[in-house]
């Protein structure tokens, strides 16, 4: 059968489009050099650009709604390919102890015209189903400029996803912010300072200080708007001031990218999971593979604390023991108690098991003196055939059973959807 080589340029446009989005900027750029033909199709934005932002983000955002649809597609495979890298799991961090309405796991993901941020923290109804909680937005303007809001008050973004009009959405407790890259991993997102500027000058007050008091006395100001003319306009820029000074309370926040969230064929127990302690309050839980070939389990709210912090669990070596098991180690095992939800009733089979040995930093609080801590502090990690595990100490009798967060395809686990 004869074969047929076909010039590129003479295969049908829309399939070179089609080809030529699968370059990268520099490479689109040294093949408009090759012809006149060519550089002429490369400086087409709807064309060239538009190809290249549908074929990566067309099926993740709604690429014509960003900046309005105004956006040139050559500005906004910059704009995306710059926020592709916050897509996934980040951690809080630098507060050792965040609170409540900020729990220390970020998921960020689309939405149609935006980015969103989302805090993920238990739903807190004894299953292990995790609830977003929007709280950060980026997006860009028809103008091309980056636009970030934070919402302070909780609800601000809540409704975003089905709204069709981004404006008639913005609530008054979303705050403009900067998010600022430091580097791949690492984000921190303050206050802005330009927007308090502009509302400081909109109020008539242009002092560099917006929260600054004025050197007379309560009495005399209250006197004074009473009585003077300008009294009103007094009252106005007073209030513009106590409430750009509750805005300035938030302080600036830190985040950590979490790479190699998921566990890998080789590193089963990788990533971030969930499970119930024995106080019956879901935890989230980091496991890592370190470089001698150990692994470490941690909790991600101690992640902030201080590097001696124990972790939660700790083995020197990964190699895994296949079922079946000793007699002694199946006693152990099956006279354990699995701390799930009410609901939830074990049926997982297990397939290999892994010694948890003690460690300096594993021996309990008040047994450092002791022997027996070190025995105390071991224990045993055992790994079922679903690709979930869990693990146990011997100085107890329960067994903490660990879920998934994030599904293969980077999505959140057991979302729990708000009903509308």
């Amino acid at each position: 059968m004869a074969t047929f080589a076909l010039p590129f340029c003479e295969i049908p446009e829309d399939l070179q489009l089609r080809i030529l989005s699968f370059l990268t900027p520099t490479e689109i750029s040294s093949f408009a050099c090759t012809s006149k033909r060519f550089a002429s199709l490369c400086q087409e934005d709807g064309k060239i650009w538009h190809a290249m932002c549908d074929r990566r983000w067309g099926k993740k955002t709604k690429i014509q709604k960003w900046g309005n649809g105004q956006v040139s597609y050559r500005l906004l495979y910059k704009t995306l390919n710059g926020l592709d890298n916050l897509i996934g799991f980040w951690r809080l961090c630098g507060r050792a102890n965040p609170a409540a309405s900020s729990p220390p796991l970020v998921f960020f993901d689309w939405g149609p015209s935006f980015v969103l941020g989302s805090r993920v923290l238990s739903s807190g109804d004894d299953t292990y189903q995790v609830k977003k909680t929007p709280f950060l937005l980026i997006r860009i303007s028809p103008e091309g400029r980056s636009e970030n809001f934070l919402d302070l008050g909780g609800g601000g973004c809540n409704n975003l996803r089905s709204c069709d009009d981004f404006e008639a959405s913005l609530s008054d407790k979303l705050v403009p912010v900067d998010v600022n890259f430091m580097g791949n991993g690492h984000i921190m997102v303050e206050e802005n300072r330009n927007n308090l500027r502009e509302e400081q000058k909109s109020s008539g007050d242009e002092s560099d200080d917006v929260i600054s008091s004025p050197d007379f006395s309560e009495m005399y100001t209250q006197f004074a708007n009473k009585t003077s003319p300008g009294g009103e306009r007094r009252r106005q820029r007073r209030k513009e001031k106590e409430r750009q000074a509750s805005r300035t309370k938030w302080e600036p926040e830190h985040f950590i990218k979490v790479a190699d969230c998921s566990p890998t064929p080789t590193k089963p127990l990788q990533g971030l999971w969930k499970g119930f302690c024995e106080g019956r309050n879901m935890e989230l839980y980091l496991v890592k593979y370190d470089e001698v070939g150990g692994i470490i389990c941690r909790k991600v709210e101690d992640l902030s604390l201080s590097r001696h912090t124990p972790p939660v669990f700790w083995t020197p070596n990964h190699v895994v023991i296949r079922s079946p098991f000793s007699a002694e180690e199946e006693l152990l095992l099956n006279s354990r108690i699995h701390v799930s939800p009410l609901a939830q009733v074990h049926e997982n089979v297990v397939s290999g098991m892994l010694y948890m040995k003690s460690s300096y930093d594993m021996v309990l609080q008040g047994e450092a003196g002791n022997g027996s801590g070190f025995l105390r502090g071991e224990g045993r990690v055992w790994l079922y055939e679903n690709g979930t595990f869990s693990f146990g100490f011997l100085r107890d009798q329960f067994i903490i059973d660990l879920k998934h967060v994030a599904l293969e395809d980077g999505c959140l686990a057991d979302e729990l959807v708000a009903s509308m």
